[in-house]
């Protein structure tokens, strides 16, 4: 692991949360899902898959989830976007969590990944497949709220999340690609939850292209919207003056994957960054769960771990 408490390149502590970037050309404040989001993701996962030998087995299942995903998504939907810009002219998330989660398809869209899945489970997985298959709707209807919140779950409930949220990412990323226009950048208050659905992020990512150029943007968790933030300066509580960058390296001291995780001592957490300026073709998510070794590397700094990743839920510290 390295650690270094230089600004990562490009960085620019010199904008307030809530100014735009100077103009002419600033790059969107808020960008919706691309159609190609789950199919870019799950090749992301395969190409990691061969570079993390100790993952390979999880990555490879993990990219047949995504790519199960992105065929689910193609499924028509009823729309829940109806008073989409009522809500975002109130400033009020037009896909919000809180108020929208029993009205989203992702119980169809859950039956749609198991369904899609079904000849695809390793022996490995086939347990807890099986178990989500057969649980009721009750069980499954249960899960939902704890999984949105954030919320500890029940032993049984472990193993079946990360399916249950693979299919609420296709639900909430489904509606997000149907708004007719991004909403506002969330104010300062806000700053780390996403202004479509007010899920968290699960990484920021460093972004390439002529419009957004080594811009930083905070990548939902939940609908994949990105919105930007400001570099070096924490995500959580705004400060810029405890913060710290470590990665992972190989024995030769050569950067194992474009991740770091920018970790703040003001409010004790930390959420990675990924650098597309490195590797063009790195996903938020994606490289999120081929790091973990990077979350086990700073655990004993007792930094709260701040992204949302429906397809990992980590065990409890003191249950190991």
């Amino acid at each position: 692991m390295s650690r270094n408490p230089e600004r990562p390149p490009g960085s620019d502590p010199g904008h307030a949360f809530g100014q735009a970037p100077p103009s002419p050309g600033a790059p969107p404040m808020v960008v919706l899902p691309g159609r190609k989001l789950f199919a870019e993701r799950a090749e992301r996962l395969r190409r990691l898959a061969e570079r993390v030998p100790a993952m390979a087995d999880y990555l490879r299942f993990m990219a047949q989830v995504v790519a199960a995903q992105h065929r689910v998504l193609q499924q028509p939907r009823a729309s829940v976007t109806a008073s989409a810009e009522v809500a975002i002219a109130h400033g009020v998330p037009p896909l919000a969590i809180d108020g929208l989660w029993r009205d989203m398809s992702w119980r169809e869209d859950l039956d749609a990944l198991i369904a899609e899945l079904d000849g695809e489970v390793p022996a490995a997985q086939r347990e807890w497949f099986e178990a989500l298959r057969g649980a009721s709707a009750a069980a499954r209807e249960a899960l939902v709220p704890r999984l949105l919140g954030g919320e500890s779950l029940d032993p049984e409930q472990t193993a079946l999340a990360p399916l249950v949220g693979a299919a609420l990412q296709v639900a909430w990323t489904r509606q997000a690609r149907t708004l007719a226009k991004p909403p506002g950048r969330p104010d300062e208050a806000m700053r780390a939850l996403c202004p479509c659905c007010g899920a968290p992020a699960v990484a920021s990512v460093i972004q390439i292209g002529m419009a957004r150029s080594r811009v930083r943007y905070l990548h939902c968790g939940l609908c994949a919207t990105e919105w930007y933030a400001e570099r070096a300066r924490c995500v959580e509580c705004g400060d810029s003056r405890t913060l710290d960058y470590c990665g992972l390296e190989d024995d030769a001291g050569q950067r194992v994957l474009p991740v770091q995780a920018e970790t703040c001592d003001h409010c004790a957490s930390y959420l990675k960054v990924v650098q597309k300026e490195w590797e063009a073709d790195a996903d938020p998510l994606a490289d999120d769960l081929a790091s973990l070794a990077l979350d086990m590397l700073i655990a004993d700094r007792e930094l709260a771990r701040r992204a949302f990743n429906p397809l990992l839920v980590l065990g409890a510290p003191d249950a190991g």
